[in-house]
C-alpha cells in the first residue's frame, strides 16, 4: 500500500477534522504530496499541496485561510487541517503522492492516489 488517508467523518458546519496520508517513503521524499476532493456530479478539485523539500504549499481558492498542509517527515505524513469547515466541503478526499511533471496542485500531475476518505460537513 503506497498511500493511505484516515481521519475522515462527519462534522456539523463550523467544526474542524483533521485529514492525515501516510506515503510509501520512497513516493515522499524530495517531491509533492496533495490532497484533493471530488463531490458527486462535481469535477476533482485541488485543495492544497505541499513539496516535502521545503514544506512550500500552495492552496486552492475555496479553502485558503481555513484549511492548513502540513508534514510530518519523520512519519512520512503529510496532514491537513481543516477548519471553518462548510457543507460545501462535502467531498471525498484523496491524497496523492509521485508527482511526474506538471505543478504540485495539478492532479494530472500525480501517478500514485489513495482510496480517499470521506468528509461531511452538516448545516
Amino acid at each position: 500500500v503506497q498511500l493511505v488517508e484516515s481521519g475522515g467523518g462527519t462534522v456539523q458546519s463550523g467544526g474542524s477534522l483533521r485529514l492525515s496520508c501516510l506515503v510509501s517513503g520512497y513516493l515522499y521524499g524530495g517531491n509533492c504530496v496533495g490532497w484533493f476532493r471530488q463531490a458527486p456530479g462535481k469535477e476533482r478539485e485541488d485543495v492544497a499541496s505541499i513539496y516535502t523539500y521545503d514544506g512550500s504549499t500552495v492552496y486552492g481558492d475555496s479553502v485558503k485561510g481555513r484549511f492548513t498542509i502540513f508534514k510530518d517527515n519523520a512519519k512520512s505524513t503529510v496532514y491537513l487541517q481543516m477548519n471553518s469547515l462548510k457543507p460545501e466541503d462535502t467531498a471525498m478526499y484523496y491524497c496523492a503522492a509521485g508527482r511526474e511533471g506538471g505543478l504540485c496542485n495539478q492532479a494530472r500531475a500525480y501517478i500514485s492516489w489513495g482510496k480517499g476518505t470521506q468528509v461531511t460537513v452538516s448545516s
